[in-house]
Parts: C-alpha cells; sequence; structure tokens
C-alpha cells in the first residue's frame, strides 16, 4: 500500500514538474520576443522596406512600431534559404518579412508558429505535391509554380513575384499574403479556410457566408464572369481564403464593395480594415 502511495505520489511530482517546465519555457519564449520588438529598428532596414512594399506605406502610422517589433520576431525565428543559385538579401529578408508581418497585427499572434524556413527561388519553380491513394501517398504531376506553403516547416516564394507584387505590380495578387495565409488556416490543421479564430467571430456565422461566397465565385467561373476575387480561389476552400486574404489587402475598397459580407468577416478576423486605409 506504501509503495503503491510513493509510485502515485512520484507520477504526480513528475507531471506537476512537466508542467511547471512548459509554462516556464513559454515564459522565457514570451520574454524573448517581448525584448525583440522592443529593440531599435535600424534606419536603413526602413527605408528598403518604404522603397519595395507599398502596403507598407499605406499602413496607419499607429501600426508602424508595432510592424517592426514583428518584423524583428520574425528575423530572429525564421530561417531564410536560397534556391536555385538565389543569394539571400536584407532587401529579401525584410520585403517578404513585412508582408507576412501585415497578417500579425493589432491581434494576439503565434507568429506562424508551424513554420521555421522560407525557400526563396528567384523566380517560378518547379514544383510537385502528394494526393491519398489507397492508404500511400503519390506524387502529383509536378507544376510551375509561384509559391507554396507545407504545414509542417516551410514556405516556398519566388522572388521575382514577390518583388512585382510588393510593388503593386500588374497581377494584381500578393504571393506572400497568399502563403502565409495559408500558413495561419494551417495552424489548426490541413488548410481548409477556416483558421483559427478568437470570440469576435461566430465561427457558424464565418462558415455560412465564405460558403456562400465560394459557390458564387465558382458559379461566376463556370460563366466566365470577372469577379475582383481571383478565380484561382474555386480550387478549393483553402485557396478561397487565400486569395480573399490577397483580395482583402491588395483590393480593399472593391471587395468591400463588391462582397460586403466577406469583407466583414475578414475584417474582424484580421482586426484591420485596410479599405479606409
Amino acid at each position: 500500500m506504501k509503495v503503491e502511495l510513493f509510485d502515485l505520489l512520484f507520477i504526480a511530482l513528475l507531471v506537476c514538474g512537466g508542467f511547471l517546465l512548459y509554462f516556464l519555457m513559454i515564459f522565457i519564449h514570451e520574454r524573448k520576443r517581448r525584448k525583440l520588438r522592443a529593440m531599435p529598428f535600424p534606419e536603413k532596414w526602413k527605408k528598403i522596406i518604404e522603397k519595395n512594399v507599398i502596403l507598407f506605406n499605406k499602413l496607419p502610422h499607429e501600426f508602424r512600431d508595432e510592424i517592426y517589433g514583428h518584423i524583428n520576431v520574425f528575423l530572429n525565428e525564421k530561417s531564410f534559404e536560397g534556391c536555385g543559385g538565389l543569394k539571400i538579401t536584407d532587401e529579401i529578408k525584410l520585403t517578404i518579412a513585412s508582408l507576412a508581418s501585415v497578417l500579425l497585427l493589432n491581434r494576439k499572434t503565434k507568429y506562424f508558429s508551424r513554420l521555421s524556413a522560407i525557400l526563396v527561388y528567384p523566380g517560378a519553380y518547379v514544383g510537385g505535391n502528394y494526393s491519398p491513394v489507397g492508404g500511400v501517398y503519390i506524387r502529383n504531376e509536378a507544376e510551375v509554380r509561384l509559391g507554396e506553403s507545407w504545414m509542417q516547416g516551410a514556405v516556398a516564394l519566388a522572388w521575382d513575384c514577390v518583388q512585382a507584387d510588393a510593388k503593386g505590380g500588374g497581377r494584381g495578387g500578393n504571393v506572400v499574403l497568399h502563403e502565409f495565409a495559408h500558413q495561419l488556416d494551417q495552424e489548426s490543421g490541413p488548410a481548409d479556410g477556416s483558421p483559427v479564430f478568437d470570440r469576435d467571430i461566430a465561427a457558424t456565422e464565418w462558415a455560412a457566408i465564405f460558403s456562400r461566397e465560394y459557390k458564387k465565385l465558382c458559379l461566376e467561373a463556370s460563366h466566365g464572369i470577372h469577379d475582383v476575387i481571383d478565380e484561382y480561389g474555386t480550387v478549393n476552400p483553402a485557396e478561397f481564403f487565400a486569395v480573399a486574404t490577397e483580395c482583402f489587402f491588395v483590393k480593399s475598397r472593391e471587395m468591400r464593395k463588391s462582397h460586403f459580407e466577406l469583407y466583414e468577416e475578414m475584417k474582424k478576423y484580421y482586426k484591420l480594415d485596410p479599405a479606409n486605409w
């Protein structure tokens, strides 16, 4: 009896110790992030972002210090890897980090917790994915891509597209916002167009509006009708969320005018109102 009691006490102490260690690690991690957010942001970095990122220049000044802090954390926690002979520069890192950090403004953030590396190619690259078939994963036919987001570990981007989109190029989208919207969607598991919500959003209302707008876009695309939301969003709900995020930040006023309910849901989720910037 005494032995059993001792065993139970020992197990309880181990469990308590594990919890204490877990919360201590969280505390240390968050304290480091607070220090990074408070660090001065180099003037030369500010100039690079102002030159390269048109969306940054539209940001209300009240968000400037916050985004600088987020960029500091992002650059500290994520690694950048050049692919296809591309050499990673401050310009590449700051352009990508500043756009990704826009999605983190004005709300609690996990800083894309599943992400550890950003793979950057000089331009469009050939990639492939895998689909489950009979219990095994089969590699699909390779495709030319501008970006990809994986649930575990990495985002891939084509630098020439990143650069053109950041400067407001003719494509009318933003590949960084697109792929990092997938990262937000993937925080709760495989991307499905339903990211983690806080108390400001009713999941049932989001689902109803999202489903209706997705079906509308699919119907328009089938009849060759142009929409401010890119037709690529018809691929699946996950892609719809990603292109809706692009539209929300890049074509805010047009989206608010033609998709008011969807715009309002995106505004609740991101806690930003870019149509008024």
